[in-house]
């Protein structure tokens, strides 16, 4: 069935709400018999619910002894300091800076789009019970945007207000859920407004639309149909990135009617002009998205900025793992041993493409990382080295893989979970408990994707290659637009020698595919293999023309050319191919 309906795997209260609309959840869920024994301390959000154990907070109470400092709770959550402004200042500044994440960790459990790892303790830093989600599509806009449902946490952090020590108290009263202030007082208290809430700076009539601070710097958009949530990175309005790269502006959320070429013109206008217009790191993400290697300079310039925000520096090093993995060192090693959880949670997931000798030897020593999130990434970026007895390194892999297991089986009631522990489990070697845990996967939910790809693929190599058709063929009855099972078919196809059935669903993978990338170029190269070469140069073409940048697909069109006779072509191809290599560092 569907899993977005009010009875599927996504709307179990015990799965997707209970962890934050519930207090002190104990989820409970007993594989065998697929049962929950869920018990909570309040049914909604209590006291305890952010500020943990509560009975010696009751105890003072009672006895009158409540004190600032002395409140009955095993950690603290007021962190909003002391600010002051500096003489001639404009935008004050905190008199200390802040060291202490409580406050923002403890919101971000629900107020950020995460994985939930272990069980919720109160006052843990967010990595040890959750793994945040970074800037990537489809879940944030290549400048960072909110975009799908990932509430205000991870746009927050990448601010310039969370740099400067803002923390959520600071702007939010949490026990009436109200601003602490009307308006924009809220952004007065250290934006100086004689300055800020004038026409001068927001070049909109006082107390009309686009005067508000929000308005220009925290867009909103309506998530469920009801939720008008703003974006938390709180930003100055791009239409310059919004024409390069498809990212909204509030300029354009207001008017409408108007062009981001419109916008622009107007900050144009205005006096105002971007210096990093070439470099900015969502042009790079954007372009890393389509395969285009000439990000490869301005991805490794932001992950090694350290004047940029940790998410921004995590999100760049994550791009750059998929799109160019032969350019992660030199810098590799100083980002596993960086003092960002989040950097050294990117870094180890960047490791994947590398061959298996030299995650061992960078990888081994983060096996004891302090943040459970980053321990349970190197367990599955290390799940296929062999435990070698009586050395140095049994034990610690020993100990990370039980602890990896022992956390994915608290969620074995989640369709991903069960994908993931089921590939560990393959990588280990453990073929039926890997199986296992990819069929109950799909009994949760037929519409997993990749836990169905996965499964054919271990079908594939145990020599059944008629059970992983049968796979993908329900796979596409159940959702015929999912490109993935498409190209997985025709794969399949190709290897089983049924080259017609094969062409059949590599193009249907590459019309589905929504920039053309590796599925095209896939394509192209079995059209070649079958003769077709007219075809599959078109199909380089057409790939080439609507995302450049790709360097298999150059060396393709060099590579036919030549085989078609056609010698300037080919030599126009690999003369493009070698400036673009040149361009991206490659050479």
């Amino acid at each position: 069935g569907d899993p977005l309906h009010w009875t599927g795997g996504y709307f179990n209260w015990n799965t997707s709400c209970a962890e934050c609309h519930s207090t002190d959840i104990k989820k409970n869920y007993d594989a065998e018999t697929d049962h929950f024994s869920t018990q909570c301390a309040q049914i909604d959000v209590g006291c305890e619910a952010c500020h943990g154990p509560g009975s010696r907070h009751q105890q003072l109470a009672a006895k009158g002894s409540l004190t600032p400092t002395q409140t009955g709770f095993d950690m603290s959550l007021s962190a909003r300091g002391k600010w002051h402004w500096l003489e001639g200042a404009s935008i004050a500044e905190r008199t200390e800076p802040l060291t202490d994440t409580t406050q923002i960790d403890t919101c971000g459990r629900c107020h950020a789009r995460r994985g939930t790892l272990g069980e919720y303790h109160p006052g843990k830093p967010l990595l040890d019970t959750h793994r945040l989600a970074l800037i990537e599509d489809p879940l944030y806009w290549p400048d960072g945007q909110i975009r799908d449902e990932v509430y205000v946490y991870g746009s927050f952090i990448q601010s310039k207000m969370h740099q400067a020590g803002v923390v959520c108290t600071n702007c939010h009263d949490p026990h009436s859920n109200q601003l602490i202030a009307d308006g924009n007082a809220v952004c007065g208290q250290c934006h100086l407004p004689a300055r800020y809430d004038s026409p001068e700076h927001h070049r909109h009539t006082s107390g009309g639309s686009g005067s508000a601070c929000v308005d220009c710097h925290m867009p909103s958009q309506i998530y469920m149909g009801v939720d008008d949530r703003r974006d938390h990175s709180m930003r100055i309005p791009r239409p310059d990135l919004s024409l390069s790269t498809g990212s909204p502006n509030a300029c354009n959320q207001c008017h409408t009617d108007q062009s981001a070429d419109w916008a622009y013109s107007a900050l144009m206008d205005w006096g105002i002009r971007f210096t990093d217009r070439r470099n900015h790191p969502g042009r790079a993400f954007h372009a890393a998205d389509q395969g285009d290697i000439r990000a490869t300079p301005t991805l490794i310039a932001t992950a090694n900025n350290n004047d940029a925000t940790g998410i921004l520096r995590a999100s760049a090093i994550a791009h750059l793992g998929r799109l160019a993995p032969n350019r992660l060192m030199p810098s590799l090693p100083l980002w596993l041993d960086s003092s960002d959880p989040l950097i050294r949670l990117a870094a180890i997931e960047a490791t994947g493409p590398l061959p298996i000798t030299q995650r061992e030897r960078l990888l081994l020593p983060l096996a004891k990382d302090p943040v459970l999130a980053n321990r349970m990434l190197v367990a599955e970026r290390l799940a296929e080295l062999p435990i070698k007895p009586q050395t140095p390194a049994e034990e610690t892999l020993n100990v990370l893989f039980d602890e990896y297991i022992g956390v994915q089986s608290q969620h074995l009631d989640m369709p991903s979970v069960l994908t993931q522990l089921g590939g560990f489990q393959l990588a280990r070697g453990d073929v039926t408990a890997a199986k296992d845990r990819l069929l109950s996967a799909l009994k949760k939910n037929p519409q997993a994707t990749v836990s169905r790809i996965n499964l054919a693929d271990l079908h594939r190599t145990l020599g059944d290659d008629a059970a992983a058709k049968v796979l993908l063929d329900e796979g596409i009855a159940l959702n015929a637009n999912d490109a993935g099972l498409w190209f997985s078919l025709g794969l399949l196809e190709v290897r089983l020698g049924n080259h017609d059935a094969a062409l059949v669903a590599l193009k249907k993978a590459a019309a589905l595919e929504v920039t053309p990338g590796y599925y095209h170029y896939v394509l192209a190269v079995a059209l070649n293999d079958q003769g077709q070469a007219k075809e599959a140069l078109e199909t380089l073409t057409y790939t080439q023309r609507q995302a450049p940048g790709q360097p298999n697909v150059l060396a393709a069109l060099a590579q036919y050319s030549l085989l078609a006779g056609d010698q300037a072509a080919a030599t126009r191809y690999q003369a493009e191919l070698n400036a673009m290599l040149k361009a991206a560092g490659w050479q």
